[in-house]
């Protein structure tokens, strides 16, 4: 979703002001930084969806 909004990671983290490389730490596999709830609802106004876009249909 950051990348169809045309949005970098660092775009993404300073608006929600988050450090600079929090973004790049998330999507990163070998890192342990994920997203939690109050980032979820910031990412969802950000990007004007709900925070259900974020989860699964159907439990993993």
């Amino acid at each position: 979703m950051r990348k169809e909004h045309g949005l970098t990671q660092l775009e993404l983290s300073q608006k929600l002001e988050m450090s600079d490389s929090f973004i790049s730490h998330v999507e990163a596999p070998s890192k342990r930084a994920k997203y939690n709830i109050n980032h979820l609802n910031k990412i969802a106004e950000i990007f004007n969806c709900s925070p259900k876009d974020f989860w699964p249909d159907k439990p993993l």
